[in-house]
């Protein structure tokens, strides 16, 4: 039997490690990307997953500030791409605006941020399929398969967040990729983003993490 994770497309091929999948410890993560054993399918068969009925939540109370400054800073990503500096200032410059007005949030607890990823998973993610398939829409499909892989990793970062405390993150870096936003937890950058393909200097490191 052979397994796949889902963010990189790695391959555990039970028959050439000579290891049973299920026989791996629960810590076990992808060797590429770092995804947790959880996250992996077995190969598919020939059976036809059953089709999912969603509708999109309309949302009417706007954006918080966090989610304009992550508008922003994409739009700012765009601009750079295009070689258009001035603009990719301006809306860096909106970015940086919004995400100070982010409020703290006391006693943040992992596994509130689970539940969210969890419900954009399980929830958001199916609805945008649906929607973007009906319309024939591919560049929303594209942006939702890289959406959904990343929040897969985050979503095994928190898991083992909450299985191992902060240890793990000893000793180690946390890099971030700028196009499409795939966390790595590494010594250093993959050669390649496992979601999106760039090169590694597409990655930043992130620096003065605070203990939580």
């Amino acid at each position: 039997m052979k397994y796949i994770c889902p963010i990189c497309g790695y391959v555990y091929d039970e028959a050439k490690e000579s290891v049973p999948f299920a026989s791996l410890p629960e810590s076990w993560v992808c060797p590429l990307c770092g995804a947790a054993k959880s996250l992996f399918k077995a190969e598919a068969s020939d059976d036809v997953a059953p089709s999912v009925q969603l509708t999109i939540e309309t949302k009417t109370d706007g954006l918080s500030p966090g989610a304009l400054s992550a508008v922003f800073s994409n739009l700012a990503r765009g601009c750079e791409k295009q070689y258009k500096q001035t603009e990719a200032a301006l809306f860096t410059e909106l970015s940086d605006y919004f995400a100070a007005a982010v409020p703290e949030i006391e006693n943040a607890d992992p596994a509130l941020l689970s539940q969210k990823t969890r419900s954009d998973l399980d929830s958001l993610y199916p609805s945008v399929t649906v929607a973007a398939s009906e319309k024939g829409d591919r560049g929303t499909l594209r942006i939702k398969v890289w959406g959904e892989k990343v929040t897969n990793i985050v979503d095994s970062i928190i898991t083992r967040y909450e299985r191992e405390g902060s240890e793990f993150l000893n000793d180690t870096q946390i890099w971030v990729c700028t196009i499409c936003g795939f966390i790595y937890v590494g010594d250093k950058a993959p050669d390649l983003c496992p979601v999106c393909k760039v090169p590694d200097w597409k990655f930043e490191k992130i620096e003065g993490r605070r203990a939580i």
